[in-house]
């Protein structure tokens, strides 16, 4: 595969950086779905082979939209609850001071955002009065108790912790295995961008990036490409207006 040439990149990732981080690999051919088939360079060994040059395209496409989004200050939703995508998720999310799923994406955390934040309220609330010194007034048993419901609601909703409204947008690590979550999106007219492979339906996906979403290497690459293209979206932000996106 050749460099993509003449065209204007403002991710300025090389279809060489794709290439060296395994982002051309996809599955087999027989797992392939159809409407990825214009984007499959090749298959050796009946593995699919991923035309990079058109994810070049696509990853373009995808960072002017957030990049647009950073410029408004909007929010996005980072999800991946597989075991590969959980840390980077994570800790992307954690540096832009988004929101994030990487344990496993709750039913109705769009399409019944008013109960799913009750939750959110219900944790913080009980972060608050421990750090306080609030929970003083409740018995023992009653601390152990309240302990470990906020132990089970920590693991499901803390990367939600500060989120007051549907988010503008989701990124998603492998919008297949997280199709609730895309289903969500669709139906609460949220839009996704999504890292996927050879086996993904990318007709409902705004801005589908074809590539191996399996391989940490390249999570790892796509997910900080998006996250720069935010970054310089804040950057064209004036200062007084540079509010936090999430409680806002």
């Amino acid at each position: 595969m050749q460099k993509v040439e003449n065209h204007k990149k403002d991710t300025n990732v090389s279809v060489e950086e794709m290439f060296k981080v395994g982002a051309h690999y996809g599955y087999s051919k027989t797992r392939r779905h159809p409407s990825v088939s214009k984007y499959i360079y090749a298959t050796k060994n009946k593995t699919d082979i991923i035309d990079l040059e058109k994810t070049s395209v696509m990853l373009d496409q995808a960072c002017e939209f957030v990049k647009n989004l950073g410029a408004r200050n909007k929010v996005i939703l980072f999800v991946g609850t597989k075991p590969e995508a959980k840390e980077i998720i994570k800790n992307t999310a954690e540096a832009l001071n988004m929101p994030y799923v990487n344990e496993r994406w709750i039913g109705g955390s769009l399409s019944n955002f008013i109960e799913i934040k009750k939750r959110i309220n219900e944790l913080e609330n009980y972060r608050k009065e421990n750090k306080e010194g609030g929970l003083e007034k409740y018995t023992k048993k009653e601390r152990v108790v309240m302990a470990k419901k906020m132990e089970k609601l920590a693991r499901y909703y803390s990367g939600l912790v500060g989120l007051k409204k549907i988010p503008d947008a989701l990124f998603i690590i492998d919008a297949k295995a997280e199709h609730i979550a895309a289903t969500e999106a669709r139906k609460s007219n949220v839009a996704v961008v999504s890292l996927v492979n050879s086996d993904s339906n990318i007709i409902n996906i705004d801005y589908p990036i074809i590539g191996n979403d399996t391989g940490i290497p390249s999570i790892r690459l796509f997910t900080e490409t998006i996250s720069i293209a935010y970054k310089n979206g804040k950057l064209s932000i004036p200062v007084t207006e540079k509010a936090d996106p999430v409680k806002n």
